[in-house]
């Protein structure tokens, strides 16, 4: 069956573009051109997943996200943004959106991530669901339980002490929960941009992530089962296994 898809975005030549786009792709979608349609079209016909642009007349994008997470909406949302600073990007994942384009984009690019989020929430049994958030704003998967606002990160019981850049790595990879994050995207998000091939920076930096959250173990006793997995040639996730 072809997944409903509701695309809000108030440029009317890259609207008439996706819209087109996506529905040879497949997809039955509905576009509107401000927030202010995407929440009513939401409510009344709840899609299978959402394709918002950050900066739109009267509610914005983050402002669309805030709402239908408020009201326990969970479905999947693709930001489409023109915004390139690294806390753009953190605001709109805080708000509720599960990833991000930049404009300007590739349409495969985004047909790509629009796969990866129906896969996280099409679920086969073996994929992690997305992370739970609390009333009080934490969010949880595979274990591990963060306070975005307070930056403090648990372990079942244990409390993990993070750098600023540990926690902000961290934080990505839970509320990706399940999805495969490519070393670009993570060095874009985390950094602002990518360091090059040759880089090893962001192995070493899920290498000290690993040590703290595992555990060192003691003696007797293994650490606790490694949460973020490589996958060699394109990134890294976290999941249980």
């Amino acid at each position: 069956m072809p997944h409903n898809l509701l695309l809000a975005e108030d440029d009317r030549a890259i609207r008439h573009a996706l819209e087109r786009a996506l529905s040879l792709e497949g997809y039955e979608v509905t576009a509107v051109a401000d927030g202010v349609q995407a929440l009513a079209q939401a409510h009344r016909t709840p899609p299978d997943v959402l394709v918002l642009d950050v900066m739109m007349p009267g509610i914005d994008g983050l402002q669309v996200c805030r709402v239908l997470r408020a009201e326990g909406n969970r479905t999947p949302i693709l930001m489409l943004t023109a915004l390139v600073e690294t806390a753009d990007r953190i605001a709109g994942l805080d708000a509720g959106a599960d990833d991000y384009v930049v404009k300007p984009f590739d349409v495969e690019e985004v047909f790509a991530r629009l796969r990866a989020l129906l896969r996280r929430t099409g679920a086969p049994d073996d994929v992690p669901s997305e992370p739970q958030r609390a009333p009080d704003g934490q969010i949880a998967a595979a274990g591990l339980r963060i306070d975005p606002q307070a930056r403090r990160v648990w372990r079942g019981a244990r409390e993990i002490e993070l750098t600023r850049t540990e926690f902000d790595l961290l934080e990505l990879l839970v509320r990706n929960a399940g999805i495969v994050l490519d070393h670009t995207t993570i060095y874009d998000r985390i950094w602002g941009y990518d360091f090059g091939p040759g880089s090893k920076n962001l192995a070493v930096y899920v290498g000290y992530l690993r040590r703290k959250i595992d555990g060192p173990g003691t003696a007797g006793a293994p650490a606790a089962p490694s949460l973020i997995h490589t996958v060699r040639g394109v990134g890294y996730v976290l999941r249980e296994d």
